[in-house]
């Protein structure tokens, strides 16, 4: 039962996971902070803290936009892999050649990998003038889409294939264990973006500094990599993107 393996998540790696998943959504609630509030923190002298804060491409940079995204993904992503880590967690118990830290650090450089991508990506659009400062669209075109290629996506073998390992994760282990830890989370990063490149990207029309959206998002990519409910919305979404592309495109018009 899931509820016993929660309760049992009470290791020192476990207290590391769920320290980092705190900071990043406390961190990405600061740097959601309106620009008015922000100039009133500077007026009383907290200058540090408005600098971290400042996540607008053009005063950001690319390197504190690839933190920012870096942040996102740990938040997003982490309790989406919670039941995958679970079921490591107990191979630990019982192989000698499993190692948790390992396969967190390989899973880990894929985002990292993909926060790189998103973070020159989210600049280009910005300075092509289709998306403001906090990263929500500018454009119907672009929102449209966005939300189409991740309507289409939803009923994609791949995106399927992807939720399949992700539902099974015992399955998933076995299958790759040889290859040793790291590769192991290097393959499951790859499954676990396989499974939600499309919905992030969505960041681009909800608001990439959009706190509510990365809830809502978080939540639909967790009951999604659940092996009964998640079968239940995957499709449906993608008809509800689809049509919401549809929608977006012909009210621009």
């Amino acid at each position: 039962m899931w509820s016993d393996r929660i309760r049992a998540m009470s290791g020192a790696h476990w207290l590391s996971l769920f320290g980092l998943i705190v900071l990043s959504w406390i961190a990405l609630y600061a740097m959601s902070i309106p620009p008015e509030l922000r100039l009133l923190e500077q007026a009383y002298g907290r200058d540090f803290w408005v600098s971290l804060c400042t996540i607008t491409p053009d005063a950001a940079g690319y390197l504190r936009m690839v933190l920012m995204w870096s942040l996102m993904s740990a938040a997003m992503m982490a309790p989406t892999v919670l039941p995958a880590l679970a079921t490591y967690d107990d191979l630990t118990h019982v192989s000698d050649r499993a190692n948790f830290g390992a396969l967190v650090s390989g899973y880990l450089v894929v985002w990292f990998g993909f926060s790189l991508a998103a973070a020159g990506l989210q600049i280009a659009l910005f300075q092509a003038g289709l998306i403001g400062g906090f990263g929500g669209s500018l454009s119907a075109g672009l929102s449209g889409a966005l939300l189409i290629l991740a309507g289409f996506y939803q009923f994609s073998t791949l995106k399927e294939a992807c939720l399949s390992k992700c539902r099974q994760p015992m399955t998933f282990f076995m299958q790759h264990f040889d290859e040793g830890p790291w590769r192991n989370g290097l393959r499951l990063g790859l499954v676990c973006l396989g499974c939600c490149w499309a919905l992030m990207l969505l960041a681009f029309v909800g608001g990439v500094m959009s706190v509510a959206f990365m809830g809502l998002a978080t939540v639909i990519m967790v009951v999604e990599k659940l092996p009964d409910l998640g079968r239940f919305i995957t499709k449906p979404l993608g008809g509800l993107l689809l049509l919401a592309g549809a929608w977006t495109l012909v009210t621009a018009i």
